[in-house]
């Protein structure tokens, strides 16, 4: 998608690049190799040209910060293709105030957990996501990924694909239990009937009781949570790029 995408380059919106779609400009090499754009200034082509010869060199380096600078948030999901084999589906729990106790981190294979007063730590933290250059969560831009960063007074410099904001553009709305239904993937019985308040409380029983089977059924339902964004991931974000090539979303 990345390759195919002209939101980039300088005073370009989603009309501007859906106009040199039109005119069967449909990668970064057919733009280079065409002289005149309808709708493009020779000025504005030659800056343009020399734009997309920097991105091909950043994107042939894996260089991501360069992609993070010059993509605003909600346009880093077109990254996915290129990196998805280098994501990681993060979510995490708190005890309903200041304190994470759970933070999951999904790599397509397993879940890894980092728990409040076992391995929750910094270092941890920082160990486990540097062997990623991608981020998708549900919700993270406003709540996961501030909330980690000020927990940990860090900063993460990853790709981050919020899949709320995704999922809202192509008409799938609500929660991530919501969208869920919608997409009708199923949850295990045990886990269907929780939500959030109740991660919190599995927590706080933990804690009183120090029984396993809270704890067990807290980290059941952060897998879950962590496993179902790459099922959303992979039907919203082609879903998402289908419409905006269609000229369904402007």
């Amino acid at each position: 998608m990345i390759k195919q995408s002209f939101i980039f380059l300088t005073n370009t919106k989603q009309k501007k690049e859906s106009n040199i779609w039109k005119q069967s400009i449909n990668d970064w090499d057919d733009f280079l190799n065409v002289q005149n754009i309808i709708g493009l200034s020779r000025k504005s082509k030659i800056i343009h040209d020399e734009e997309i010869k920097e991105a091909k060199k950043h994107l042939f380096e894996e260089n991501t910060k360069y992609f993070q600078n010059i993509l605003p948030l909600s346009e880093q999901w077109r990254l996915y293709n290129e990196y998805k084999h280098q994501a990681v589906y993060l979510d995490i729990e708190t005890d309903g105030y200041r304190n994470i106790t759970v933070i999951g981190l999904f790599d397509g294979l397993e879940t890894k957990f980092l728990v409040n007063g076992s391995n929750l730590t910094k270092e941890n933290l920082a160990n486990a996501l540097n062997q990623y250059k991608m981020i998708l969560t549900f919700n993270g831009a406003s709540f996961d990924i501030p909330f980690i960063e000020k927990y940990f007074q860090v900063n993460l410099n990853h790709i981050h694909i919020d899949l709320r904001h995704v999922c809202s553009k192509i008409g799938l709305t609500g929660g991530l239990k919501e969208i869920e239904k919608q997409l009708n993937i199923q949850r295990p019985q045990e886990l269907d009937c929780l939500r959030g308040h109740n991660a919190v409380e599995l927590w706080k029983m933990w804690k009183v009781t120090g029984e396993e089977r809270f704890i067990k059924l807290l980290l059941q339902y952060n897998d879950e949570d962590c496993y179902n964004l790459k099922k959303i991931a992979e039907y919203a974000i082609p879903k998402l790029w289908d419409k905006i090539r269609n000229n369904e979303i402007l």
